[in-house]
């Protein structure tokens, strides 16, 4: 059962925050390493869909798709913590009474302010590369980070909520798995997933964006269209990793805690 996988939940929120109390740096700057991991995955990705972008191939998303699933991989054993993930872990804990919500939504808020200026150092840095400079590696990019900006507030809105689902099943379920193979695979298979898919990942965008202003330089993006797309999707996320992943698996395996004199 999920039961022992969602014990495991726990015992790493703790662990958040413990790191938390120690230090808040500390804190925050994992959390800007987590944000930089995503960085990674944009980048490799949109290089790599760049190719089959220029000879207009249908394989264009599904390549960047494959190749930004890196990113989790980097955040699952390297270390980084993720505000989509701790909308899950932090929420299911103070739903259990582990930890206080006052907490919970510090550390939320925390992780997010680290995210997001991660997201822009690591922006920086690629646009010192120049490896982005040329029209035909960053079109491709340029033109999904549009896309998001052009979409509906209710639809950015609902496709954070699938996606944040997606995305917490894509950290939790490898807790069911015992080797490393089992793990990393259903970690690239919903990432995957919600790529393809064209769900929104709020700190994924933020990378989007930020590394699109890099490369297209100023004007690419007006903060106006960049607010429009972060605002819902990170409320979507919120709800998707709180609502549809904490508050779902603390309700359906209640009785059983309290079987457990849990």
């Amino acid at each position: 059962m999920e039961t022992e996988a969602l014990y495991k939940i726990e015992q790493l929120a703790a662990r958040k925050l413990h790191i938390y109390m120690q230090s808040k740096l500390h804190y925050m700057l994992r959390s800007m390493i987590a944000s930089m991991f995503i960085g990674f995955g944009v980048i490799v990705a949109f290089k790599t869909a760049s190719f089959f972008y220029e000879i207009h191939s249908p394989f264009t998303y599904p390549a960047a798709a494959l190749t930004f699933c890196m990113a989790i991989i980097l955040i699952y054993y390297g270390g980084g913590d993720l505000f989509t993930g701790n909308t899950f872990y932090l929420s299911f804990s103070s739903l259990r009474k582990k930890m206080s919500w006052t907490k919970t939504i510090k550390l939320l808020a925390l992780s997010y302010t680290g995210n997001v200026i991660g997201a822009i150092l690591f922006a920086v840095i690629i646009w010192m590369t120049g490896l982005f400079a040329s029209e035909h590696i960053h079109g491709f990019l340029l033109e999904v980070a549009l896309k998001k900006v052009d979409a509906t507030t209710l639809e950015i809105f609902t496709r954070a909520i699938l996606c944040n689902w997606l995305v917490c099943l894509a950290f939790f379920a490898p807790y069911m798995m015992k080797t490393d193979g089992a793990k990393m695979f259903i970690m690239i298979l919903l990432v995957f997933s919600f790529f393809i898919a064209g769900f929104e990942h709020s700190i994924a965008n933020m990378s989007v964006f930020a590394i699109s202003i890099a490369a297209g330089g100023w004007g690419t993006l007006s903060a106006d269209q960049i607010l429009h797309n972060l605002i819902p999707a990170t409320l979507g996320n919120i709800i998707g990793g709180s609502v549809f992943m904490a508050m779902f698996y603390y309700y359906i395996n209640k009785p059983y805690f309290e079987e457990s004199g849990e």
